[in-house]
């Protein structure tokens, strides 16, 4: 069936989805995104990634046109008329068409649009064996120039160091901070066992702040699983017991190798097996339904 998108308050179908070519989203990647995942007729954390994006446009000054309650029924309308229970929503706002300056005062609405589609990141048999990876040399964006908090339609920091990753024929890759610490993946969190305790770079690390990191943190916390956010380098990483990503799209993914050294056994972990499983559990019970 063909799929219906949310545009500026209407649904067409995705062949007649149009934005201006003078968008200033299209022209300087200038707006805000999260990506949201339903399961078994459950939108997972909905209220906490409406929370983001409105974050988001609040620090870039965008003035998103709906308030959180109505983004996020059209978010849920949106599933519904695609008739989708398991999905994957992007949900998009950008400053709206201007003029090919960049003074955002020239664009007067912005332009809000959602698609709903079934996705599959990675692979199955990589949950179960688990992902080699590298650390590529593009740095993650500097916090004072580029806050990396801010999901911002501007991921460029983000695909050159996909294309490194692309490049070694690898699936993922790690980024560091400027002062050479460890912070994220191109699109995941990430998370080390040292000693039997979980360990994941903090906030000022230059992280993007993870819905699935957070969910993440609480079940190992509930299934007492010691937990904390410290800085570390790559030799902290190549010495860990057990590594794993984490992400919306991801979920809860093993790594096995980095930069060609083994990490623990070269298998999955049993902490890693089990937040995995407490992760997949908890999605299909907690959420708002997608209908009422």
């Amino acid at each position: 069936m063909s799929r219906v998108v949310y545009l500026d308050g209407e649904w067409v179908a995705k062949e007649e989805a149009k934005i201006s070519v003078f968008d200033h989203g299209l022209l300087y990647g200038d707006g805000a995104f999260e990506g949201i995942r339903a399961y078994n007729g459950r939108v997972f954390r909905l209220r906490e990634h409406i929370d983001r994006l409105y974050a988001s446009a609040q620090t870039i000054l965008l003035d998103i046109p709906l308030s959180k309650e109505e983004m996020m029924e059209a978010t849920l309308e949106t599933l519904r008329r695609n008739n989708l229970s398991d999905a994957y929503i992007r949900l998009v706002v950008t400053r709206g068409p201007g003029d090919l300056g960049l003074d955002p005062r020239k664009c007067l609405r912005p332009t809000v649009f959602i698609i709903t589609e079934s996705i599959e990141l990675y692979p199955p048999e990589y949950y179960a064996k688990g992902l080699e990876i590298i650390t590529v040399a593009t740095r993650r964006n500097l916090p004072t120039a580029l806050d990396p908090s801010i999901k911002s339609l501007n991921y460029l920091n983000n695909i050159l160091a996909k294309i490194e990753v692309i490049q070694a024929g690898v699936l993922e890759g790690l980024m560091l901070n400027a002062q050479g610490y460890v912070a994220e993946a191109t699109g995941d969190n990430i998370f080390l066992v040292h000693r039997g305790e979980l360990i994941t770079p903090p906030i000022s690390a230059g992280i993007l702040p993870g819905i699935t990191r957070a969910a993440v943190m609480e079940l190992a916390q509930e299934e007492g699983i010691s937990v904390r956010e410290e800085l570390f380098t790559q030799h902290f990483v190549y010495n860990a017991e057990e590594c794993f990503l984490t992400g919306t799209a991801a979920e809860v993914i093993p790594v096995v190798k980095v930069d060609g050294r083994t990490i623990g056994s070269g298998r999955p972990g049993p902490i890693t097996r089990r937040l995995m499983r407490a992760f997949r559990e908890l999605t299909q019970r907690e959420g708002v339904p997608i209908r009422g």
